[in-house]
């Protein structure tokens, strides 16, 4: 429900900025830019405390309390301010999408991804239901949008309080073991954290992250703008995009199911070598073909590249840091990077846009992104190595650190 949520208020989030609120595609890019600042100084703080909870549930509650509010946020405060107080607009949306939805869906799979590890299963079967839920909340985003952008948001206020009572639900089975991970858990400190940037396989997850994610994930947010442009009228291009959008997130769900066949094939990095790869293709082709069949066909590209990253990310994490930290290093060495990318690099893009127009942009975009996915064999940890004996570690408050349960 979590997805489901985020889809209506956020799928066609750069249509809405663009269409409802009456703003350019260089002023969009601002917007995107801004919201990924807020993300950055939000997910330190997710990651820490939600590495001292273990699977305890109590951050999830919160976001969850923010996510009811996403409704009368939208329609009675950002919207109205992007409007009239622009710089205003900026920040306060910027604080409120990255501690309800940016942030906390990162918060999220990290909290699933350890319980999967908890309980014996894999995350992607779990993650595959996100996209279902995002598939389906997409198909009727659309129709939504063009009868009233506001019934989009109401929706959202209401799957929200499902995804509240679904949280209020989970139960953690084996009572010991769970004491155990949130023992493990409170032993994590600040200088753990700190300690990671004396760890080379850090940087070089950072590097991918920073110059490839954060650059196709720039190239994505503004993709629904350039697409719907594509049509003979707004309406219908918004529509098809609904349309197009969800049936690539269902294909993204089969993805999901079967990425982690892929990813313990071909090995953490070379998954995440292959995703840069099919970053830069969707983002060139993208520039390259204007015809609208054409281009969906690019965009359900998409539904192969997600599953591969983000499961080839996890394993990344697992194989190569100590999996206590495992909260901290994704929403920092992968979401809070990424969002550092956007940040500088939105702005960029959209200078491009409003001047030299979105495919010879995409084409600059796409170049970069194969650069430094080449760049990226080089300084991603091979996956041989694993976990050394010499990882940073620093234990808590001068406390031996309490042993993890070796399934975790």
């Amino acid at each position: 429900m979590f997805f489901v949520t985020w889809s209506l208020s956020w799928s066609l989030f750069s249509i809405w900025l663009t269409q409802d609120i009456g703003l350019s595609a260089g002023r969009s890019s601002l917007v995107i830019s801004a919201n990924a600042v807020g993300c950055l100084l939000t997910m330190p703080l997710y990651g820490y405390v939600q590495d001292k909870l273990g699977l305890r549930k109590n951050l999830l509650y919160w976001v969850g309390g923010l996510m009811l509010l996403v409704g009368p946020m939208y329609i009675y405060v950002y919207g109205p301010l992007l409007k009239t107080h622009f710089a205003l607009g900026l920040v306060v949306g910027s604080v409120y999408l990255a501690m309800a939805f940016a942030v906390a869906v990162a918060t999220l799979e990290s909290y699933t991804e350890r319980l999967g590890r908890f309980h014996g299963f894999e995350f992607g079967r779990a993650r595959m239901f996100g996209s279902l839920g995002w598939a389906a909340a997409t198909f009727f985003a659309g129709r939504l949008f063009n009868i009233d952008p506001e019934l989009n948001f109401w929706a959202a206020s209401v799957s929200a309080a499902v995804f509240v009572a679904l949280i209020a639900a989970i139960r953690v089975t084996d009572g010991r073991r769970s004491a155990a991970v949130d023992a493990a858990a409170s032993s994590v400190s600040l200088a753990d954290v700190r300690s990671l940037l004396r760890y080379p396989a850090f940087w070089g997850l950072l590097l991918f992250v920073v110059a490839v994610t954060a650059t196709y994930n720039t190239y994505d947010q503004m993709f629904p703008s350039y697409f719907s442009s594509l049509f003979g009228t707004k309406a219908e291009g918004n529509q098809m995009y609904s349309d197009l959008n969800s049936f690539q997130v269902f294909l993204e769900a089969g993805g999901m199911a079967l990425a982690p066949f892929v990813v313990n094939r071909l090995g953490p990095k070379r998954s995440l070598l292959l995703s840069g790869f099919v970053m830069a293709t969707r983002i060139g082709l993208s520039g390259l073909v204007t015809d609208p069949m054409a281009i969906s066909a690019v965009k359900l590209m998409h539904a192969a590249e997600l599953p591969i990253m983000l499961i080839a990310i996890f394993k990344y994490i697992n194989r190569h840091f100590e999996s206590r930290l495992s909260s901290s290093i994704y929403l920092v060495g992968f979401q809070l990077a990424a969002q550092l990318g956007a940040a500088i690099i939105s702005p960029l893009a959209g200078i491009g846009y409003d001047s030299l127009g979105f495919p010879p942009t995409y084409l600059l975009m796409a170049a970069m992104v194969a650069a430094f996915t080449a760049v990226s064999v080089a300084t991603l940890r091979p996956d041989a190595k694993g976990l050394p004996e010499s990882v940073p570690h620093v234990p808590a408050s001068g406390r031996d650190a309490v042993p993890e349960p070796a399934s975790l």
